[in-house]
């Protein structure tokens, strides 16, 4: 409707293409442009409004009697519907000015019942006007589409509903108060008065601050007419020039200008503020290429606050909005104002921060996030369909660093108010995968409402962490000598391409910008568990989110990038992908090293070992394999047993695992020492071999992780925190050493006299493998220094210290060198914590056969109501814990349940041919259970019992 220089331009610009597809720039460009023009002339709307109102004011004060005549009088709609607001000012010469400005106001009083009626709805249910809001089969459309098809239907002069008693918006409102004033007009000029100062003493604010609102809503209860405060707040809270200066906190003035203010006088104030207010209006008008984005800059720009404020501060009096929202939030009457104002707020939003980079010219434009957040009643359905999608789209465009900000901002929250925050993108993200199917085809990836609330609750998740218990400080040293680089060339190299990720795995660019990591916080406001979208993980293809996640793209989000949002079970799935390609890629180069230089490399990690000697086969040949090639320990391991013939696809390489863990967890060797208090191993501080063994442990451990395999490794969860980068700490104790951390917690908790009572010093004992003690002095001369009240914080956190760390340290810093040979390019680091790198190495502890029984598959002629494996599965569920264990063991190659509990263990059991005196079988590489069908309950269970018992070794069948 409305066309600008620019506005033209771009449509030259348009037809100068031949009518062919521009590119995506192009196009950016040019909506930009349109969307300038479409707010310079609503302000130039705006102001000539305003203009001739004061025009209207001014003559009515002058000859009253003839300006109520004219007010009184009922708008003239004759205005020809052809003759659009453009062509009424082309030819302002050719009709009376008086004239022509009555049709003006009563062309925009049609338009405007036009635009609520299409918005709000005449209030009743069983409205037959197709283009009413209350009508039945009405679809719902934004705030720009309804003042597009308000003109339409003023222009075809189309039916306009009259408001229903019951209606509740604001178009009813509109109305009666227009109708109100007039039938006063005619009764009496007081009445006229009155009713008109409600409305018009308000139509000033463009702002508004806590005591305002009450000022209002006060005056609108009084005369049971809320339309003004609904008005106020519409036009508020529908513009971010309004919004960002609203609810500011005051400041207290300095002395200075304490005294230069009682010399002010209050009037000649009021009247230059008025002057310069339209000096700089006029300016505006004159320039055509301001527009609201950029006033805002500007005017916002020399604001002292910004300068003032911290980095985890903002203008806002946020205890203020709570208070304002708490208390229009309880009137049906006023609720339904911000919802509307946010639909119409959101693509202005985006656009200013996507186009205009306002937050850089205004930093204050982070108010207007923070105040819409306040609204705790954002997860309500009424915003999910359109309402909160849209602001999240506006938010996700903010800048690295005001997302820093709101994140800083957000961590003093409570953990109330961080769980509602969680909630309500929680809930537009399930509500959005719930209402659509989403497949293979049909991504959940490209989704923009999905991927805006994740981004959102990215800010919010990292407030939640920097909120909560966190320990920036003990951070495990790096490895003095860097892992050693392949000496053979990548297969990028080989292609004359440069190698991604040669530096590791990525950060998180937040992380970095608010100089923390998650493995820092202990214990977080709300647990890390309620992040966790399960709705999304049953629909997210991961083979499709992995590629997204290597390949970077900007059109294409992956949730790998927002971990928190995935399970364990998705996360493990990704690190899977990532391993496989990993391996294929090793692959490919042994294939081209074989082309170029005509040797034959082994594809796979093959390792050759006799069972007897399984310990000294594995180590020597991986150690080897260290120095010469670390590079190696990447490819696919394929594992033989010296004398035996099975052929490895998995189940070998899950014995050997098991083999070897057996063997170096064994406490005669005296590499790791075991509570049987806590039935937990750790690292022996005086055990008598080097470090290189410790390397070999580190790598087997790695290797493990990299082919997918469970072992059953009992140690501490201080140990995954120490891989992970952190120290150990007092309250690592608790589970590590519990009769050390309470005797150490009684120490810090007693009342009395520590140095006269307790008569300790900063010396302490230890035994070594042969019961001999040592001294160890936690200070130079420790043996002289007592601890007293005063010291004992100290002393216990340099105890902790040497036990988990400095005794430590020489045999953890070989493990964790040998675990980084195989996993410094995984992305495991990005995606898990410590406690889910437990459950990916362990397995889950807690067995659920009865899930195990819902997933299993059949094959070979059985199936769910065979005798055969009803029994079967009778037996089974009476086996102990212990035979249900070697069960595992027997048809899996472990004992322990994968990532998600054995509901996720495909087992399968098949038919292997009529009763016998056969053993039952299995391919433990496929976790295939092979079964005859035994003819009596008893022998099924007696021929069981045999098999997983004294199950050893693989053989050929």
């Amino acid at each position: 409707c409305w066309r600008s220089q620019d506005g033209c331009r771009a449509a030259a610009e348009e037809r100068a293409c031949g009518g062919k597809a521009v590119n995506e720039v192009f196009k950016k460009k040019r909506l930009a442009r349109y969307l300038e023009c479409f707010r310079r002339r609503r302000s130039w709307y705006i102001h000539k409004h305003q203009q001739n109102y004061k025009q209207r004011r001014i003559k009515s004060r002058m000859n009253s009697d003839e300006k109520e005549d004219c007010e009184c009088a009922p708008p003239q709609a004759e205005t020809s519907p052809a003759r659009g607001p453009d062509r009424e000012y082309e030819e302002p010469e050719t009709e009376n000015p008086e004239a022509s400005r009555m049709k003006r106001a009563a062309a925009k009083h049609l338009i405007e019942r036009y635009y609520h009626q299409l918005t709000e709805g005449c209030g009743n249910d069983s409205c037959s006007n197709s283009w009413c809001a209350s009508s039945t089969g009405f679809h719902r459309m934004d705030n720009n589409a309804a003042a597009v098809k308000a003109l339409e239907l003023y222009k075809v002069n189309a039916k306009l509903c009259d408001p229903h008693p019951s209606k509740k918006g604001t178009a009813s409102a509109y109305l009666e108060s227009s109708t109100h004033s007039n039938s006063a007009c005619s009764n009496s000029k007081m009445n006229h008065k009155d009713v008109h100062s409600v409305r018009d003493n308000f139509k000033d604010v463009n702002y508004l601050t806590e005591e305002k609102v009450y000022e209002i809503l006060d005056i609108c209860s009084e005369k049971e007419d809320y339309s003004p405060l609904i008005r106020v707040i519409g036009r508020v809270f529908s513009s971010a020039e309004g919004l960002v200066q609203s609810f500011r906190r005051s400041k207290p003035h300095t002395k200075e200008e304490l005294k230069s203010l009682q010399g002010k006088d209050e009037d000649k104030d009021e009247d230059e503020k008025e002057a310069a207010a339209c000096s700089t209006t006029a300016m505006e008008e004159d320039s055509p290429a301001s527009s609201s984005s950029s006033r805002l800059g500007e005017t916002s720009t020399g604001d002292n606050d910004v300068q003032k404020l911290a980095a985890d501060e903002v203008s806002v009096d946020i205890e203020a909005v709570r208070r304002v929202y708490e208390r229009l939030l309880s009137n049906e009457k006023i609720e339904a104002a911000f919802l509307n104002a946010l639909v119409y707020l959101s693509p202005n939003v985006e656009c200013d921060l996507t186009y205009h980079n306002v937050y850089s010219r205004d930093p204050n434009y982070l108010n207007l996030f923070v105040i819409v957040m306040e609204n705790s009643n954002l997860h309500s359905p009424e915003y999910l369909e359109i309402a909160l999608p849209q602001f999240c789209k506006a938010m996700s465009k903010l800048p690295l660093a005001a997302q820093a900000k709101l994140a800083r901002l957000w961590s003093h929250y409570g953990a109330d108010q961080i769980r509602r925050m969680v909630e309500t993108f929680q809930q537009l993200t399930t509500y959005k995968v719930i209402s659509n199917e989403f497949n293979s085809r049909n991504l959940v990836n490209d989704d923009d409402s999905v991927v805006a609330a994740t981004k959102c609750l990215k800010i919010v998740y990292y407030a939640n962490v920097l909120g909560g218990d966190l320990d920036v400080e003990h951070n495990e040293d790096e490895d003095e000598e860097p892992i050693p680089e392949s000496s053979e060339l990548t297969l990028q190299e080989l292609l004359g391409e440069e190698r991604r990720n040669k530096k590791g795995p990525r950060v998180d660019p937040l992380e970095t910008e608010l100089g923390i990591r998650t493995n820092d916080c202990r214990r977080p406001l709300v647990p890390f568990e309620e992040f966790v979208n399960e709705p999304l993980n049953e629909v997210l293809e991961m083979d499709k989110d992995y590629t997204f996640f290597k390949v970077e793209a900007e059109n294409k989000f992956s949730f790998m990038t927002c971990p928190f949002i995935l399970n364990a079970v998705t996360k493990n799935l990704g690190l899977y992908y990532d391993n496989r390609i990993r391996m294929y890629s090793e692959r490919r180069i042994t294939v081209l090293y074989s082309l170029v230089q005509g040797q034959q490399l082994n594809p796979y990690l093959r390792l050759k070992v006799r069972r007897d000697h399984i310990i000294d086969d594995a180590l020597v040949r991986l150690e080897m394999i260290a120095m010469e090639n670390p590079a190696d320990l990447k490819k696919q391991l394929y594992v033989e047993f010296e004398g035996e013939q099975g052929v490895d696809e998995g189940g070998v390489s899950k014995e050997f695992f098991q083999l070897v863990v057996e063997e170096i967890f064994n406490p005669d060797i005296g590499m790791f020492t075991y509570d049987e208090c806590t039935k937990l191993f750790w690292f022996n501080s005086s055990s008598f071999e080097n470090e290189g063994q410790y390397t070999l442990i580190g790598i087997v451990l790695g290797l493990a992780i990299y082919n997918n395999c469970i072992l059953d490794v009992h140690f501490p969860m201080v140990v995954y925190r120490k891989l992970m980068g952190k120290k150990g700490t007092f309250r690592d104790l608790a589970d590590s050493n519990p009769v050390l951390h309470q005797s150490l917690k009684e120490l810090l908790e007693y009342e009395g006299s520590v140095e006269d009572d307790m008569m300790i010093t900063f010396q302490i004992s230890q035994t070594d493998l042969f019961g001999n003690p040592l001294m160890y002095d936690l200070r130079e001369n420790g043996d002289k220094i007592p601890v007293t009240n005063e010291n004992r914080k100290e002393f216990v956190a340099q105890y902790a210290d040497y036990m988990l760390n400095k005794s430590v340290e020489k045999q953890f810093k070989a493990f964790r060198r040998g675990f980084h040979m195989v996993t410094n390019e995984s992305p495991l680091k990005y995606l898990f914590r410590p406690e889910e790198i437990e459950l990916l190495i362990c397995g889950s502890r807690n067995l659920d056969f009865q899930a195990l029984e819902e997933t299993t598959e059949y094959d070979g002629g059985y199936n769910r109501d065979s005798r055969i494996i009803k029994e079967f599965w009778e037996t089974l569920h009476s086996f102990g814990e212990e035979q249900k264990r070697l069960f595992l063991q027997f048809t899996t190659g472990t004992d322990r349940a994968p990532v998600g509990g054995l509901g996720k263990l495909k087992m399968i059991i098949a038919k292997n041919g009529p009763d016998t005196e056969r053993l039952p079988t299995s391919h433990t590489c496929f976790n295939v259970l092979l079964l005859p069908e035994y003819n009596s309950k008893e022998k099924l269970r007696e021929r069981l019992l045999k098999a997983i018992t004294y199950a050893k070794g693989f053989g050929m069948l």
